[in-house]
């Protein structure tokens, strides 16, 4: 049943008598009049007719107007989007055809929504504004093979300077359409003109791909990736593109992005990159780039910082000083910005960090000192315990743990599990194990914290209970390369079942085929089963990416067996550099009578 129907005849008749009074009320004001000297002369009954109709008219209007906004704020948006769209085709103003749109989006009619905005582009076909509306309006309706002609408007009538960032931005258009693949289509087949052009082509195949790669077609968006690099190498959108193809597990784009990479990036972008790097764990790859982010732009506080946990990682304690000091002197913590305060409390833990590993234990207090933000206090404290523990006060650096607030479960577990990593520094396997246990009790689904009772287990050389455990993991995440790691890596340490070892860390490879340990691993493998040549060239591929101590031991090991006792000597002294107190160097060392 339309309700509404006599209604609005109703509210049109009211309007439309109030409009007549006050005409008339105007008309009999003017005839009344008496004519001064310099009064105009007499109208006449033509001018007054028109004079007449137009009050009539523009009283209607302002009348009909005001019922329909009175109507909607009073909860009838439906009579007042009626009343609106009338007098807007009355008056033939864009003002009102938007606001008929826009009081039917209000009430969520969305039909009635695009029915008054195709009437605006209907009546305004120039505008730019309409047009935007009704393309707007499909994708909301879920009516996307209809967005093509709109949008092929809106793309022709976009000005040039600013037309490269519009396209970019097309995906945004289309994030909540449900059928993701056929966005894409409707997108590539509107930009046709565009996907042609070395200007506007690179920008356009980079919509596409984006399109594409939210529709979980990651072939597709690396084939629109690579056409519009074609079209201009030095274009950053399909650079951007393969840097998220990558985020996203695809290997393959990241060709394309080092090519991009050799011209001269945006900073931005090769630093983007380092920080995936070093996801990856391609330490060395990630140092360079940041080297080069560095020199190119050397006021990037941010590349400094990421710089030197890169170089303190690696122990290079001088240089990780000086990059963080760069990055101190180039930043600030203003009041309310939460990320600057961040990343100083990140350079302040580096710092004590730095002083903490030359046995600075004052300084490192210090630095710590500096640290003000609540929000930090576990990262604080934890190198509080760190740094009462290297001092032989692990009873109290125990209790200082302890002593942190724990208002959730999930603080509650952070604050164990810091506890059971400073047992592990101070070699106190038993006790480290026994607390993980607790911990897991807590999330025993967590495969995270399971691997990490494994590894205790195994320097606990309880290894029936390590296997067990990797091999759970193993059952429930199939796609958990650490455990097939670990347990391959454990048999080739013990020599035995060393075709399952291969066969286990090569199941690891294939998940994470660019990480040196997992290289390492294989080696070991490689060098228990007497194959000595590949060893070495595994175990040289793995230290080059990764300059490790444990790596270090392992090629060292190899050489010394193949005779080459000096560089295995030259190795060794490398590892011990990086750091002296790996458990597998001071062992590879004592072993061989060699002081490093």
């Amino acid at each position: 049943m339309d309700y509404y129907g006599p209604m609005v005849h109703i509210l049109r008749f009211l309007a439309a008598t109030l409009a007549t009074a006050l005409a008339a009320g105007t008309t009999t004001a003017w005839a009344q009049a008496t004519p001064g000297r310099n009064s105009p002369a007499k109208a006449s009954p033509a001018s007054v007719s028109a004079s007449a109709s137009a009050a009539l008219l523009d009283a209607t209007l302002f009348y009909e107007i005001l019922i329909g906004e009175i109507l909607t704020r009073n909860g009838d948006p439906g009579t007042g989007h009626t009343l609106m769209l009338e007098a807007a085709r009355r008056s033939n103003d864009e003002r009102l055809y938007q606001r008929a749109a826009d009081i039917a989006l209000q009430s969520r009619s969305g039909d009635a929504a695009l029915a008054a905005a195709q009437a605006w582009k209907e009546a305004w076909p120039r505008s730019r504004e309409a047009n935007r509306y009704v393309l707007q309006i499909l994708v909301a309706l879920n009516r996307i093979e209809e967005t093509a002609t709109p949008l092929r408007h809106e793309v022709d009538n976009t000005p040039a300077p600013g037309k490269a960032s519009s396209l970019l931005a097309l995906p945004q258009l289309y994030r909540r359409a449900s059928d993701k693949a056929l966005a894409a289509t409707v997108l590539e087949k509107a930009l046709a003109n565009e996907l042609a052009t070395p200007a506007f082509g690179p920008s356009a195949w980079t919509a596409v791909g984006r399109m594409r790669l939210m529709a979980d077609n990651k072939p597709g968006a690396l084939e629109a990736a690579q056409r519009g690099h074609a079209l201009d190498p030095a274009n950053e959108g399909p650079a951007v593109l393969a840097l998220e193809l990558m985020e996203g597990g695809l290997a393959q784009a990241e060709p394309l992005l080092q090519r991009y990479l050799q011209g001269k990036p945006t900073p931005e972008l090769r630093m983007a990159y380092a920080r995936l790097l070093l996801e990856l764990q391609r330490y060395a790859e990630a140092h360079q780039q940041l080297q080069a982010v560095t020199t190119e732009k050397p006021d990037m506080a941010q590349a400094w910082l990421v710089q030197a946990a890169l170089l303190l990682q690696d122990n290079h304690l001088a240089q990780a000083e000086a990059s963080v000091q760069r990055f101190l002197d180039l930043s600030s913590a203003p009041a309310g910005n939460e990320a600057a305060r961040s990343a100083m409390t990140q350079a302040y833990l580096i710092s004590a960090q730095i002083a903490e590993r030359r046995g600075d234990y004052a300084a490192a207090e210090a630095w710590l000192g500096r640290i003000e933000n609540e929000k930090d206090l576990f990262s604080t404290q934890t190198r509080r315990a760190s740094l009462l523990a290297r001092q032989g006060k692990l009873s109290h650096a125990r209790a200082l743990l302890r002593s942190m607030p724990a208002a959730t479960e999930e603080a509650r577990r952070m604050n164990m599990m810091a506890e059971v990593q400073l047992l592990r520094e101070a070699r106190e396997y038993r006790e480290a194990y026994t607390l993980q246990e607790q911990v897991v009790a807590l999330a025993p689904q967590d495969d995270d914290l399971v691997y990490e009772l494994a590894m205790l287990a195994d320097k606990l050389k309880d290894h029936k209970a390590m296997e067990r455990l990797l091999r759970q993991i193993i059952e429930r995440k199939p796609g958990y390369h650490h455990a097939y790691n670990a347990l391959g890596y454990s048999f080739a340490e013990r020599g035995v079942r060393l075709a399952e070892a291969k066969e286990l860390v090569k199941k690891a490879l294939s998940h994470a085929p660019n990480d040196p340990f997992i290289t390492d691993s294989l080696a070991w493998v490689e060098f228990r089963m007497g194959n000595l040549e590949v060893a070495r060239g595994l175990l040289e591929d793995a230290f080059k990416i990764r300059p490790h101590a444990e790596i270090a031991a392992h090629l060292g090991e190899v050489l010394w067996a193949m005779g080459d006792k000096d560089r295995a000597r030259s190795i060794w002294k490398q590892g011990a550099q990086i750091n002296a107190e790996d458990d597998t160097l001071r062992e590879t060392l004592q072993r061989f009578g060699v002081k490093p």
